[in-house]
């Protein structure tokens, strides 16, 4: 286990938190340990943030967000496995949350799992029929598995629901 202590004197020797940050980390509080976790995440100091944010998690098991973003962490450094895992964490205790499920979709995608990837997408539209990432997503998970057509029908969804991006890729992937 990492201690705060060691965390923060990591980030003083590499000069990755000024002195006033140094004094707010060193609380074990778990909002402060998330705080100190979120800011280590926005300078890409990704293996600390796994740290803080796991120390988050021991104190608060519970803590979604903590577990959200050390999956984002795990997936920023292509470890899909503890992506995925933080992510179903999060699906385990708020079974409709949305980005939990696209984020975990999209982990599975990445680590070659595009069956699971679509599964995640089409829970998301079954809470969320107009999202258009989603259907983004699945239709990259259609096209992995060779199913163009069902890739340029999400694609086309997509774009009908005002997705510029689904427009760049319609322009990339030519769909009939």
């Amino acid at each position: 286990m990492i201690r705060t202590s060691s965390v923060i004197a990591l980030f003083a020797i590499s000069g990755m938190l000024p002195a006033q940050e140094m004094a707010s980390a060193a609380a074990t509080a778990p909002e402060e340990l998330f705080r100190s976790g979120v800011k280590a995440y926005n300078m890409g100091n990704y293996s600390a943030a796994i740290g803080l944010f796991t120390q988050v998690i021991n104190q608060e098991p519970d803590h979604l967000n903590a577990h959200l973003q050390r999956g984002f962490c795990h997936s920023l450094q292509e470890d899909y496995p503890a992506a995925i895992a933080d992510f179903s964490a999060v699906i385990q205790r708020k079974a409709d949350h949305l980005w939990a499920y696209t984020s975990r979709g999209s982990a599975y995608s990445k680590w070659g799992k595009p069956e699971l990837a679509i599964a995640d997408f089409n829970m998301v539209l079954g809470l969320d029929p107009a999202n258009q990432e989603a259907y983004n997503n699945r239709g990259w998970a259609k096209k992995a598995l060779g199913d163009q057509e069902g890739a340029c029908a999400d694609w086309n969804k997509s774009r009908k629901l005002g997705n510029a991006e689904a427009k760049i890729i319609l322009k990339n992937n030519p769909c009939n």
